[in-house]
């Protein structure tokens, strides 16, 4: 988790801004079998379509203020490259979509080729015109729901 995210207090701060209503972020846990083994989130682009995430993250602006990033982490490697990931990640955003979100993107590394073949896996697809304008370290992919 550490290689992708940052410092791990400084992510716990983070969250606690969420749960504690200082972040519009919305956090949950991944559970499997009724045990914790993940962090999923969801966040509001619009409400980082500003200076300060902009400056950095210019891509922001290229999506609609309504559109839902998502994030989420296993915790235990071990459960890694069990389709765990992807399953939780297909169900959160099945869920948002059905909640009216029609646009819902995830912005992993594109160096993070597991995460990237387990978002595939889930239903979500690169957003072409946004191919090559995100910088280095990002690759914005949205959620494509099957029909029916």
């Amino acid at each position: 988790m550490r290689e992708w995210w940052g410092d791990p207090e400084e992510e716990l701060g983070f969250i606690l801004d969420m749960v504690e209503g200082r972040d519009t972020t919305r956090p949950f846990l991944i559970l499997l079998d009724g045990e914790p083994v993940g962090y999923i989130q969801y966040w509001f682009i619009g409400h980082h379509q500003n200076e300060e995430w902009t400056r950095d993250n210019p891509w922001l602006l290229e999506l609609p203020p309504e559109t839902i990033g998502i994030d989420l982490s296993l915790g235990d490697a071990s459960l890694l490259s069990q389709g765990i990931g992807s399953a939780a990640l297909r169900l959160f955003a099945r869920h948002l979509h059905d909640e009216g979100h029609r646009t819902i993107v995830i912005d992993p590394d594109p160096a993070n080729l597991r995460a990237v073949r387990a978002y595939e896996k889930a239903g979500f697809r690169p957003v072409p015109h946004l191919a090559g304008h995100t910088g280095e370290g990002v690759l914005v992919m949205q959620f494509a729901p099957a029909s029916g």
